[in-house]
């Protein structure tokens, strides 16, 4: 996107040397002490080990079948897309069944800043500002001793007067807590395009990404630049949230770096995908692109913190805010229950997450939260909802979950439960007014599926006589994990007619 601020936006030059000043700043500041430990102690006294830093790599819109450590019949196997990922899990922890708490992308965003379900933050659906008393990452990790920093898409301010258009500054107040750096757009797909663009620093000024330089390469340019100009001994989290793999809106594609058309060409063709409608066909060659060029940028980053002699006590979690089904499923691109739409990948590499090890327990993002507060050292507060995944990986987790809950907002209102082998989803009849609330007292059975038998989700058996008793036994666990995201518990009836897929506008 062409500049659109009067002002000259920010050289990098000028830029770089303002994260030196930040960071010098930064090292110099101080916060509370963390519960249970006496005033006046350092987050790293001699008697307790060195806090991990923290870098959180986040992309958005993206499938974990773009990563190939994920399986042989891969897109990302078949296509060599994911070296350094692939790198990263076998060193550390890969979570084979990771799953979105909620298909859309700013209401994720509220989930993980907050470890809240998206209707118990408010931010139910896009569009919707994070509570500016949210008890977030950052106000639970500064404290104990960490910088924290934000660089890339928020996408938590949206309802923030002047940021109708999204090409304007967050205010300070509206940024979630991340006090020490800030380098972000509340939405990056409004302030830039795959070769152009900008996006604001702390004080409001636009920085421009360097003239023909690829997003997911300017923006980890930055993030570099923070880990080379940082200052002082504080621990570090760093939130780094790219916009690709998402489509760019006002081009109504994907933009993968140059050649992405030519070099992807020739992709397999996913289950999930072959034979229905949609524009997977045209689109996944550029999608592919941008999935191989954020790996790229996981490379750099790991490569650096190396350089920096950072590595071995930093904990880099990759991860995903939802997948992408292609308009298959509805008429655009997520918010529906598929794997499609709530599969993603999830690896973990450093302190806690070592040994190249494979979970296979069900995980859902609102279980990032308190693992990323635990591994600062801090006590995840009785409101956030979620586990810790370190016991699960150390395997002293006792009863883990059986089933994960995903909030479906802005098509439909909808719920929906996963075990290992079912998914049961409801929607609310009719067509839904989304500006009237985020929930409904009535639902309609929308889509069950047997996951064993039918892992591309193409048979609906919602309406399957045979069924009833497991209808039954997925409704009541999809009641109870209602009840556990401080839900009213709704009635549910069986689906009025023949179930279809959905439709939504974009």
């Amino acid at each position: 996107m062409s500049e659109k601020n009067p002002r000259q936006a920010a050289s990098r030059r000028t830029f770089l040397q303002s994260v030196g000043l930040a960071a010098a700043a930064a090292g110099c500041a101080t916060g509370p002490h963390v519960t249970g430990q006496p005033a006046g102690a350092s987050a790293n006294a001699p008697d307790r080990p060195p806090r991990p830093n923290i870098l959180f790599v986040f992309s958005d819109q993206q499938r974990w079948d773009t990563v190939a450590c994920y399986g042989s019949n891969t897109m990302g196997r078949a296509l060599n897309l994911s070296p350094n990922l692939d790198a990263m899990a076998a060193e550390g922890v890969l979570f084979e069944h990771a799953f979105s708490c909620q298909p859309v992308c700013g209401p994720t965003r509220a989930c993980l800043q907050t470890g809240l379900f998206a209707t118990e933050t408010g931010c139910w659906r896009n569009g919707i500002a994070l509570p500016l008393d949210a008890v977030t990452l950052p106000r639970l990790l500064r404290p104990a001793g960490y910088e924290v920093g934000y660089i890339g898409k928020w996408h938590l301010a949206s309802t923030v007067p002047d940021l109708v258009h999204h090409d304007k500054p967050v205010p300070a107040e509206y940024r979630g807590g991340y006090e020490d750096f800030w380098l972000a757009s509340d939405v990056l797909e409004f302030t830039s395009h795959g070769y152009d663009g900008h996006m604001f620093d702390a004080a409001g000024n636009p920085v421009a990404f360097p003239a023909g330089r690829y997003r997911v390469d300017a923006v980890t340019d930055f993030a570099l630049d923070y880990l080379r100009s940082r200052t002082g001994d504080r621990p570090f989290f760093l939130f780094l949230s790219y916009i690709e793999p998402h489509h760019q809106n006002d081009h109504k594609h994907f933009e993968g770096p140059a050649g992405s058309k030519e070099k992807y060409k020739d992709y397999p063709v996913p289950g999930d995908l072959d034979g229905l409608e949609g524009d997977w066909n045209e689109e996944l060659p550029d999608y592919l692109g941008c999935c191989a060029s954020l790996d790229g940028a996981v490379g750099r980053l790991r490569g650096e913190l190396e350089t920096l002699g950072l590595a071995g006590n930093t904990l880099v979690i990759y991860t995903s805010d939802h997948a992408c089904h292609f308009c298959t499923r509805n008429s655009e691109y997520k918010r529906s229950c598929h794997e499609s739409s709530i599969h993603v990948p999830l690896i973990a590499c450093g302190p806690g997450f070592t040994g190249g090890k494979r979970v296979s327990e069900l995980v859902s993002l609102i279980d990032l939260p308190p693992t990323l507060v635990t591994a600062g050292g801090v006590e995840p507060p009785a409101p956030m909802q979620g586990h810790a995944l370190q016991p699960l990986v150390a395997g002293t987790a006792r009863d883990w979950q059986d089933d994960v809950f995903v909030q479906i907002s802005e098509s439909q209102t909808g719920r929906a439960v996963r075990t290992q082998r079912w998914k049961y989803s409801v929607r609310a009849p009719g067509k839904y007014n989304h500006k009237t609330g985020a929930a409904a007292g009535l639902y309609e059975e929308d889509f069950l599926y047997d996951l064993d038998a039918d892992p591309h989700e193409r048979t609906n058996l919602v309406r399957e006589p045979a069924l009833a008793g497991v209808r039954e036994e997925m409704k009541a666990r999809l009641l109870r994990r209602m009840a556990q995201a401080h839900e009213a518990l709704p009635s549910i009836v069986p689906a009025a007619a023949e179930a279809q897929e959905g439709t939504e506008a974009p």
